[in-house]
């Protein structure tokens, strides 16, 4: 090739001579597979949002006619060539040869620009064709110097109707994305090779097809498979679902791509196990962000520790289905197989968009924006995202008269602010001229405005699925952004095991001053990957310090918790286990004669957990201790359980057979953002009843105090109070301890003012429990409007009572104490807790440390004590 005719293509300018040239060199090509290709090719263009122009697609369509194949390869060359990026010539083996294309090297800042790549296939190989760059690496997880050339994204587009391999055609073209997240003139090194086949020791080592069946892999969990127009379909049938595949292949560093479209949005996962420990643990799996409607490459690296036995894909978290063309699993390690080309970019500035966004009363606010292009795609891209905007998220947060870039074009944006809202769709053009999108935020209710502030009493800026590069998880201006944009009023930011000794350096002891009122951000610590966390997590709010004496880290930490619960209350710390449910919803026996006294949904149940996990395990035996307080009075060493963010049953059945007990311990709402879920913050929530202004300290000391109600944000339960019929004796939950006393044969009123927005639910209904039972249930609208709702009973012996609506809300107790007796629900949820210390003994005893086995051993003998002697008084009865 001439230097000329180089010159030429490195500008840009397409050279009908070279193309000649080039069509001679080749082989016959028949006409029938190359017009194939070529109609898939209209078809993908077409589906990626980037069509040919009309006359292109009828001169495409119109080759058909030509009699002769040559002739038919050359037209093909003609139209497509001025489209290519890059020309790749194929080697028998080892590294293609790679020079520039003839396409415009034009991207556009925070925008996508589609390019074709034309394949010279001679060898006719049949694999994968390759494309990568260094700067199209992700920034979540990158070192801090290399963030300014990680300025790319690129994708290939090898979904249907495009496949995922080379034909074997002498020539074909493929499709190529680019994205850019800055402008000027960009520098990238484009990256290619042609994947060895499997078990010919390359970087691919397992394929998996799906034109004849599901290749090995089938249905674990809560799904259906099945293979169908070449792809595998799979139908989720419940909140968690995976399948699985066993797969013989080295370990260490390794990336499994796929091509899919999934109905649903959220965090997916992958687990892996080997063959000497094969099973898939929580230590071995990582996880990845499902995009909603679209088809998209998944390329999901993880690190296997000995030799790869299988793994387990988890492609959605709730019912919906899900279309896998293909699945591919490579070792990560690169061999010396690839070619590099160096391209230069003119990166042409997007448009400025300026929010204005208004509260509910017209005030400057903040809001929450999803924002998709007409064809789908995500905006700013998740992958070149670095907080405050989260990668993990399809949504940005941004305040009045803050900004984002955008290229021209039409886009959707759907606005909200937390679940007390109501969501809005707009449109938005955007031109060559900056541009305002004006949102007011549509509320269908305000808790605060009865005295009922929201909160998460479990955030995390740290671990999990923040990253720890370039920062070690994220600094306190960003996690009050969410706050603010969920219109959460309170939120709990909880220092744990990753990058615990950087994120403690936000703990005051005191309101974060970040804050922004009513919007209140408080650093504490989670009890979680140090110390006692192997039999439960613990939340621990309101410390006036945050190290345990004798270090200034994580590492010296008790293995008891109830040894740090005593450190903790010593200082007025208000505390509970997290995430409930982890270790109480595998079970390995029941009570026994107690299959006629399982409540409707399971609540309560008299199955016995197999605590194994890291809820509210040692919880059972928590419960029954009281530690010193600040001034060395005895108090309670557990505050309250955590709820609305596991699984539902399993955390009120556990906080029902306590409260049977006679043990008062109140409920809260958390999310373990982003943990359990990195959706948003206050997924589950606590509405506390805070008299007049609202701060840190009312609020915590109501959640202790069981003045609250949990909720998921769309139903709520304020104002629950009981009144003793036929006196002036009225009481609000949480108010005096929460206890009314009444007489045997006297009866009592309960209300409270209910509201709901559930679309789709015409109705809920709302239960009275009593000692874990509903006795009586109202139907409650679920329209958002405030209903009144009130129930009467006649009380002949003590008892608990709460309202809920299931699984959305639930009140705290009221404690009705009849003719002074203490409280006692079914003699089996003695017997139940009883079980319970006993079998969280087997499973959590050797993960105390030797120093402290004399203590847990007498904590639990404590325990043990307890609950025989309320079986004595129930028997002496």
């Amino acid at each position: 090739m001439s230097r000329l005719l180089i010159g030429l293509l490195t500008l840009g300018v397409f050279c009908p001579a070279l193309v000649a040239q080039e069509a001679a060199a080749l082989p016959n090509i028949p006409r029938q597979p190359m017009l194939a290709q070529v109609h898939r090719l209209i078809e993908a263009m077409d589906v990626v949002g980037n069509p040919f122009d009309a006359e292109t697609i009828d001169r495409l369509t119109a080759l058909k006619s030509l009699p002769d194949d040559q002739q038919v390869v050359a037209e093909v060359q003609q139209l497509l060539d001025p489209y290519c990026l890059a020309i790749v010539d194929v080697q028998p083996e080892g590294a293609p040869k790679v020079r520039p294309g003839s396409a415009k090297r034009e991207l556009l800042e925070q925008g996508w620009r589609t390019f074709l790549v034309k394949v010279i296939n001679t060898p006719r190989r049949t694999n994968r064709l390759l494309i990568e760059s260094p700067n199209a690496r992700p920034l979540p997880h990158a070192p801090a110097d290399e963030i300014p050339s990680r300025w790319m994204q690129i994708s290939s587009f090898d979904g249907q109707p495009m496949r995922p391999d080379l034909s074997g055609l002498p020539l074909e073209y493929r499709i190529v994305q680019v994205y850019s997240r800055d402008v000027g003139t960009k520098n990238a090194a484009l990256e290619f090779t042609v994947s060895s086949g499997p078990g010919d020791d390359g970087e691919l080592f397992r394929e998996w097809r799906f034109d004849k069946d599901t290749d090995g892999w089938h249905a674990m969990n809560q799904c259906e498979i099945k293979a169908e127009n070449g792809s595998l379909q799979f139908k989720s049938t419940g909140e968690d679902p995976f399948m699985g595949a066993e797969v013989e292949g080295r370990g260490g560093p390794l990336i499994l791509r796929f091509w899919a479209n999934c109905e649903e949005s959220g965090i997916g996962q992958l687990f892996w196990w080997t063959k000497d420990l094969p099973q898939a643990t929580g230590d071995r799996q990582t996880n990845f962000v499902i995009h909603k409607g679209k088809d998209h490459l998944y390329e999901i690296p993880f690190h296997v520790d000995g030799t790869l036995a299988g793994v387990r894909l988890d492609p959605l978290v709730r019912p919906g289905n899900v279309r896998i063309d293909w699945i591919y699993l490579y070792a990560a390690t690169r061999s010396e197989n690839w070619a590099k080309l160096d391209v230069d970019f003119d990166c042409v500035p997007a448009t400025q968009v300026t929010f204005r966004v208004f509260d509910a009363e017209g005030k400057p606010g903040f809001g929450k924006f999803e924002i998709r292009d007409n064809k789908g795609r995500i905006y700013p891209a998740q992958s070149k995202r670095l907080a405050p905007d989260f990668f993990f998220q399809r949504h940005i947060y941004r305040g009045d008269q803050e900004t984002i870039q955008l290229p021209p074009g039409e886009y959707s944006i759907v606005c909200s602010r937390g679940p007390e809202t109501i969501p809005e769709s707009k449109t938005l053009t955007v031109g060559e001229e900056p541009v305002q999108f004006h949102y007011r935020v549509k509320r269908w209710i305000d808790p605060a405005k009865l005295g009922w502030w929201s909160g998460d009493h479990h955030i995390h800026a740290a671990g999990c699925l923040h990253y720890e590069n370039p920062t070690q998880g994220v600094q306190p201006n960003d996690m009050i952004r969410h706050i603010m944009g969920e219109d959460l009023k309170v939120g709990c930011c909880l220092t744990w095991g990753p990058c615990f000794d950087y994120q403690k350096r936000f703990f005051t002891g005191e309101v974060a001053e970040q804050s922004q009122y009513p919007y209140t951000l408080r650093y504490d610590v989670e009890v979680s990957g140090f110390g006692s966390h192997m039999s439960g997590h613990l939340n621990l709010l309101n410390l006036k310090q945050q190290i345990y004496p004798g270090g200034e880290s994580k590492d010296h930490w008790p293995t008891l918790g109830l040894n740090t619960l005593r450190w903790a209350k010593r200082q007025g710390a208000v505390c509970g286990p997290a995430h409930s449910s982890i270790g109480l919803s595998r079970f390995i026996g029941r009570v026994p004669n107690t299959e006629d006294k399982d409540g409707p949904r399971g609540l309560p149940n008299f199955k016995i957990p197999a605590y194994d996990g890291i809820g509210a395990n040692e919880f059972v035996v928590d419960v029954t201790h009281q530690v010193p307080g600040p001034d060395g009075q005895p108090v309670q060493a557990v505050d309250f359980i955590s709820a609305m963010n596991t699984e539902r049953v399993a955390e009120w059945n556990m906080w029902y057979h306590v409260l049977n007990c006679g043990i008062r311990v109140a409920v809260s709402g958390e999310t373990d953002f982003p943990c359990m879920s990195g959706e948003r913050v206050g997924i589950g929530r606590v509405y506390a009843h805070v008299d007049q202004e609202l701060t840190f300290a009312k609020w915590v000391q109501s959640i202790a105090e069981g003045r609250s109600y949990v909720s998921d944000g769309n139903c709520h339960l304020m104002n629950y109070q009981a009144t003793r019929i036929g006196t002036n004796q009225t009481l609000g939950v949480g108010q005096d301890g929460g206890e009314l006393q009444v007489n045997s044969g006297d009866s009592i009123g309960l209300s409270v003012t209910a509201a709901a927005r559930l679309p789709g639910s015409p109705e809920v209904p709302v239960e009275l429990i009593v000692n874990g039972y509903p006795v009586q249930k109202q139907l409650l609208r679920a329209d958002g409007g405030l209903q009144e709702l009130s129930f009467e009973a006649k009380v002949q012996e003590s008892q608990w009572v709460a309202i809920r609506v299931f699984p959305h809300a639930h009140t705290n107790p009221i404690y009705v104490v009849c003719d002074g007796k203490p409280i006692r629900g079914p003699i089996a949820s003695i017997r139940w807790c009883l079980a319970g210390v006993d079998q969280c003994w087997k499973s959590k005893q050797p993960t105390y440390a030797e120093a402290e086995q004399q203590e847990a051993e007498a904590a639990y003998e404590h325990a043990r004590t307890f609950y025989r002697r309320l079986l004595e008084e129930a028997d002496a009865q």
